[in-house]
């Protein structure tokens, strides 16, 4: 359940957050209480609430008092924004280093990603038939 070298609470936060961007947990409903992800997890219910504690500070989820957790307005909206931003910083950012690098223009570069999409589009056909 749990495999990568990162924290637990981190890992969890991720499935949480993994859970609202794939509408298992939409915007305005509850997502399960500390003690139910610790016992469905097998996870320390201090490691729960620190993956949900996390998510609160990110304006994600909103902690209700004697109700439950819920996901707030926009939290799909702001993970994905975030995650766009991850995803610039970790591939985008570095691709272009490398293909100023290389001495390979924008315009060749979109070239290349154009060409490898339909290289890997016709492979996934033609695996098919």
């Amino acid at each position: 359940m749990f495999d990568d070298d990162r924290p637990l609470f981190q890992q969890l936060a991720d499935k949480i957050t993994a859970g609202i961007l794939s509408g298992e947990y939409a915007e305005g409903t509850a997502v399960p209480s500390i003690n139910e992800l610790a016992a469905f997890y097998r996870i320390n219910p201090a490691t729960a609430n620190k993956a949900v504690n996390l998510l609160v500070a990110l304006h994600v989820i909103e902690k209700r008092r004697g109700i439950g957790m819920f996901v707030l307005a926009g939290a799909r909206q702001r993970l994905l924004a975030a995650r766009r931003q991850e995803f610039a910083l970790t591939y985008i950012e570095p691709l272009l280093n490398e293909a100023d690098r290389l001495g390979i223009s924008l315009d060749e570069l979109i070239d290349l990603i154009t060409t490898h999409t339909r290289q890997d589009r016709d492979n996934d056909h033609s695996d098919r038939d």
